[in-house]
Order: structure tokens, then C-alpha cells, then sequence
């Protein structure tokens, strides 16, 4: 389970990072370039993946 959130959260952030770049212009070739909305979009969507891939590399505390 943890090694299918940690595949979730790089594609989040890759996917986010590509939607950022299309977004600002900077990788042109979709309907998404040039459309500041999708930077803000990819934005949030890297972030979330940041924060899943985070939580997934915790260890998990022992039982007490």
C-alpha cells in the first residue's frame, strides 16, 4: 500500500510540475499553455503529491 501512495505522489507532483510549466508558458503545446489557471492548478496539485510523498516516507511509530 505505501509503495502505491509513494507512485501516486511522484505523478501528482510530476503531473503538477508539467501543468506549472505549461501554464506559464514555458512548455507550449497543449490547450493549457499560456493559461495562468493551470500554473495555479499544478501548483496545488505538486504540492498535494508533496505532502502524501511526505507522510508516506515517515516511519511509522512503534506501538507503545
Amino acid at each position: 500500500m505505501r509503495t502505491a501512495l509513494k507512485i501516486l505522489a511522484v505523478l501528482l507532483i510530476g503531473m503538477g510540475t508539467t501543468w506549472i510549466l505549461q501554464g506559464v508558458n514555458i512548455l507550449p503545446g497543449s490547450f493549457m499553455t499560456g493559461q495562468m489557471v493551470w500554473a495555479y492548478r499544478g501548483a496545488a496539485t505538486a504540492v498535494v503529491g508533496l505532502v502524501l510523498l511526505l507522510l508516506t516516507l515517515r516511519k511509522p511509530k512503534a506501538n507503545r
